[in-house]
């Protein structure tokens, strides 16, 4: 055995000890009633503060402004330093740390937008409100019938999701499609929140122009571009190994910039796991990788998006704004990877592009009007079925639901 697999093994050791001492201390700590001022929010497992769950916090504390002092976000450790910077008016606790047990097992409400591990258990008066990240194309959960995630079977997989799906007491649904597919894919039975994803709540409020042109001058560097955003889905087989991923530009970029405008600029939403591995040289003054700024941002200053098959489709349609799909690896993502729930080229509310001749040919329409006139229909239905429940009023009706509990 080599030192590296040595050192590789010890340190999995001892997680596995910190890991059951936490949990006997959790197990203690439960059996203690909860305080009911006390709330706990996280956002994909602590990598940041954003989407759902801060929009539910701004909106608690606005209404709340003394719970700013008994509401948390918990993050991971080595994300601390950083989020502790930007986001100074917000307490932040480390996962997993002491404080965080203690805080996790005494709090009257939990707001997540993704999973727990199973092996850690809730407090009989805590109250879990699970807001989950977007409206499903992809399969999901026990749907998927091939999980191809290195480290796991497809098996082990929809079970983790569902034994974690019965623990969650609220699950946020943006429209009644969501809703459907929740059941199934979370075999969940419990109670839904039929409000609109808090987080697209901005995009009503905040859809003028003064506000706009601030967030283009501030994010791209001009007030006045014409910004195109590119935000590709996460491709679950895309791994050279556990933990590590692959990401390579599935366009050129000097063609793109051929057949735009130019006061265009790109900008390039990716997993955060490969944000570090995109090659723009030559074009860092017309290209902008945006992977931690707040979305709903991008799409406030977004006037064409370009993606494939990610739920951001659903979230910008509230802004009637035109799409271009690029979906270059249709047949595979489609019938390999995960399948879709509904007919993906029939609905999408704008031009399929599968190779990079006919997403240019899209990108020179657009040049000529600034929209693709053929789909507005489409994009009318789609947001009928999509957006029916999205008022920008979620995250009051969610605090509507949780002040009932702080009153116990």
């Amino acid at each position: 055995m080599s030192i590296r697999q040595l050192k590789r093994q010890v340190i999995q050791g001892l997680k596995i000890v910190i890991r059951y001492g936490l949990i006997v201390l959790n197990d203690g700590f439960i059996c203690i009633p909860t305080n009911p001022k006390l709330v706990m929010f996280e956002s994909f497992n602590g990598n940041d503060i954003n989407d759902n769950p801060a929009a539910i916090y701004r909106e608690l504390v606005a209404e709340h402004p003394e719970m700013a002092q008994t509401a948390y976000f918990g993050v991971k450790p080595r994300h601390y330093r950083r989020l502790q910077e930007q986001y100074p008016d917000i307490q932040l606790v480390k996962r997993f740390s002491l404080k965080w047990v203690w805080l996790m097992a005494h709090a009257r409400y939990w707001v997540l937008n993704s999973r727990l591990p199973n092996w850690w258990r809730k407090n009989r008066g805590t109250t879990y409100i699970q807001t989950w990240h977007g409206t499903p194309l992809k399969r999901l959960g026990a749907d998927i019938e091939h999980v191809a995630i290195p480290g796991t079977t497809t098996e082990n997989y929809a079970k983790q999701f569902t034994q974690e799906a019965s623990r969650w007491d609220y699950l946020i649904a943006p429209n009644a499609y969501s809703r459907e597919i929740f059941k199934s894919a979370f075999r969940f039975n419990n109670h839904f929140l039929a409000v609109g994803y808090p987080r697209n709540d901005v995009l009503y409020r905040d859809n003028r122009p003064e506000v706009v042109a601030q967030l283009k001058s501030q994010l791209v560097g001009d007030a006045n571009a014409t910004v195109m955003t590119y935000a590709p889905t996460w491709r679950d087989d895309d791994a050279i190994k556990t933990g590590q991923y692959h990401f390579q530009l599935p366009f050129d970029l000097a063609t793109f910039f051929n057949h735009v405008s130019a006061e265009t600029v790109l900008v390039i939403r990716p997993h955060y796991l490969v944000k570090d591995h995109i090659d723009i040289r030559g074009f860092e003054d017309r290209v902008k990788i945006l992977a931690d700024v707040d979305i709903a941002q991008l799409y406030l200053i977004t006037d064409l998006l370009i993606t494939d098959y990610s739920s951001v489709m659903f979230d910008f349609a509230n802004l009637d704004r035109p799409m271009l799909f690029y979906a270059y690896d249709l047949s595979h993502y489609r019938d390999q990877l995960r399948g879709f729930y509904f007919d993906y080229q029939a609905e999408i509310p704008g031009p399929l592009a599968t190779d990079e001749g006919q997403m240019m040919q899209a990108l020179d329409e657009f040049a000529q009007a600034n929209d693709f006139a053929a789909y507005r229909p489409k994009l009318a239905a789609f947001q009928q079925k999509y957006c029916e429940w999205e008022t920008g009023t979620a995250a009051q009706q969610v605090v509507a639901v949780m002040n009932g509990g702080f009153q116990k």
